[in-house]
């Protein structure tokens, strides 16, 4: 039965047998090939639970017609050169990007006194499947992202579930080292303290990615830590086109 076309009694169906590519079938079977073809036009038909999608992780980028989202947290005294970074060459690859407030307005004034307008609260961006979080850096920015219990939370679930944690400059020493989320390499800005608290990881590289963990140096680094994400997103050939149009190399 089909509620789209209606019900076909094929056994009512009466008359002379006819020819269907040279062989000789009875008409019930004629209209049965007929409506089965129709009915698989339906919406009874037609509709299946959808597939989950994966993570896009390989060269061949992300699955067609998917925006990949990224999420940018900052908090008052985040460093703004890697804050824009981040959002500008992400943008540049056709992801939508987030860039989230974790303090008490969405208007942060970040570590040299530019004043930046974020999209949403964090709070607002639970429960949302971030294809990456990316972290700036800059002090004391990097404490208040590490102090941010609903980021915590965000950054942990995303860690267990695969999909990319990212950070830069101090915050892979102060946020991620301090919430257990670094795998055995990784790197932070080069000063003694942030390398103490990474520990006998850290490695001296513009990024270092190992497992779905990214990390980078500074704001010298900042394109090619943005470059690194949209390598792992999207594949080695955007970034490397992405840095042609920048004037400038992945890492």
């Amino acid at each position: 039965m089909c509620s789209y076309h209606g019900i076909v009694r094929l056994d009512s169906i009466k008359g002379p047998a006819v020819d269907i590519m040279g062989k000789r079938a009875r008409p019930g079977l004629v209209v049965g090939l007929v409506a089965a073809v129709l009915c698989s036009q339906c919406p009874a038909f037609s509709s299946r639970t959808p597939r989950a999608t994966r993570v896009p992780r390989a060269a061949s980028g992300p699955s067609e017609g998917r925006v990949l989202r990224v999420l940018v947290p900052i908090a008052e005294d985040s460093e703004e050169i890697e804050t824009a970074c981040i959002t500008d060459v992400l943008t540049r690859a056709g992801a939508e990007v987030t860039v989230a407030s974790c303090s008490e307005a969405l208007q942060v004034r970040m570590s040299r006194g530019l004043k930046v307008v974020a999209d949403k609260d964090i709070s607002d961006c639970k429960g949302v499947a971030w294809d990456a979080i990316a972290l700036p850096g800059g002090m004391p920015g990097a404490e208040h992202l590490r102090d941010n219990q609903v980021l915590k939370e965000m950054l942990q679930e995303q860690k267990l579930s695969g999909r990319l944690t990212c950070a830069v400059c101090a915050s892979p020493a102060v946020v991620f080292a301090q919430h257990g989320l670094l795998e055995s390499s990784a790197t932070c800005y080069p000063a003694p303290k942030f390398k103490e608290m990474v520990g006998s990881s850290w490695k001296d590289a513009q990024a270092v990615v190992d497992g779905n963990v990214i990390t980078s140096q500074g704001p010298g680094t900042s394109l090619q830590f943005a470059l690194k994400i949209v390598e792992e997103l999207y594949g080695k050939d955007k970034a490397e086109e992405l840095a042609q149009q920048m004037v400038t190399k992945t890492a």
